[in-house]
């Protein structure tokens, strides 16, 4: 063979060499990128009622129907390894969503209701992972979280329920509470309250002694990482409570949500009096409580510890850390919310009409 046609043969074998292994690179590479699509969990995956949802995030926006949706700073899965868990995270200061101080990471329903006509049911099975390190020890909702919500889409947008879970610092048991917040009589809604009744531990009222003392540790608690569930279900204006947990008593409750009983200042409770009248939340609830409004339901991590100075409220303003909104350094300071849902149940009547009245207002959607 010519000796100038044997480089060039050799040359060639050479590029044709590389090119094949170039090529099952790519190949290669493009499996794996296939394989960690496949092998992605979404929220959507573990609990199949997500189309019935809007997903507002902690930093205010508003995602949409969050099918096979994650986003790593605020809602993704996880496995214990023994189940997928669908988190939800919330640090303490950052952007909000509508009206509210608090931020969140947090399922609204696309449907509202009517109480007076409903047949609605909403479950779930969570646990609390984290709630904010840092904040005023004599401030209700500091190191608090609410997991699930009835909130009006009308008027006042008032929320006849909020489920709570609270724990504080050096505690190995927290209290999980929910509270009825009054329909305000009248245009002013700034007199609104909340009645707080507890399910295990204590209820909203208990605080520090001090900014920097916290109370002593509830007997019958739920601890960080403590499952439990509860099931809303609101039939003919009657809301009703259950809320279950291995080694707890189960505790159900009623409440009347078209059938006031607080419409003068003499049916207000002591709680509320000794707890809300203080900072000017003194008014009284219309007569006909939440009917005629339409309602939906909540589900997920509504951080209520924030920023705000004490100063502003003593009931919902912690002063707690939040580095200027830096989300990071939230998170890797313990000054933010998770809750991880490992189940959850959506039961819609055909009485629901659409809610999007409710997010065009608070999206700012024009």
């Amino acid at each position: 063979m010519n000796v100038y046609i044997r480089p060039f043969l050799k040359l060639i074998a050479i590029i044709l060499v590389t090119f094949s292994v170039a090529i099952g690179c790519k190949k290669s590479e493009g499996k794996k990128e296939e394989i960690k699509k496949q092998e992605t969990v979404y929220a959507s995956d573990v609990i199949p009622f997500f189309e019935h949802w809007k997903l507002i995030l902690g930093d205010g926006t508003n995602v949409g129907v969050p099918l096979n949706f994650e986003n790593k700073d605020y809602f993704y899965t996880e496995n214990d390894g023994q189940n997928n868990w669908v988190v939800f995270k919330a640090p303490n200061g950052g952007n909000t969503h509508g009206t509210s101080n608090n931020t969140r990471t947090e399922l609204a329903q696309l449907k509202k209701w009517y109480p007076k006509t409903a047949n609605e049911k909403m479950t779930a099975t969570l646990k609390v992972m984290n709630v904010s390190a840092t904040g005023d020890e004599t401030v209700a909702a500091t190191h608090s979280v609410v997991v699930g919500q009835i909130h009006s889409a009308d008027k006042h947008e008032n929320e006849p329920l909020k489920i709570f879970y609270k724990i504080y610092p050096g505690h190995k048991k927290g209290s999980v509470f929910w509270h009825y917040e009054i329909n305000t009589k009248g245009d002013d809604n700034s007199g609104r309250w909340d009645f707080s009744t507890a399910v295990w531990g204590y209820d909203f009222s208990v605080v520090g002694p001090s900014a920097n003392e916290v109370p002593d540790e509830p007997k019958d608690g739920i601890a960080l990482g403590e499952e439990f569930t509860y099931e809303v279900e609101v039939k003919n204006g009657i809301m009703s409570l259950t809320f279950k947990s291995k080694g707890h008593e189960t505790k159900t409750f009623k409440k009347n949500l078209i059938e006031s009983e607080y419409v003068t200042k003499a049916d207000i409770p002591l709680q509320t009096q000794e707890l809300f009248f203080p900072v000017g939340q003194d008014g009284v609830e219309r007569k006909n409580a939440y009917e005629g409004e339409g309602c939906f339901f909540k589900l997920g991590a509504y951080n209520q510890t924030n920023g705000k100075s004490p100063e502003v409220n003593r009931n919902w303003c912690s002063g707690a850390e939040t580095f200027n909104g830096d989300v990071k350094k939230q998170y890797e300071t313990g000054n933010y919310v998770e809750v991880w849902f490992k189940s959850g149940s959506l039961k819609i009547s055909d009485k629901v009409v659409s809610n999007e009245g409710y997010f065009s207002k608070n999206d700012n959607v024009k």
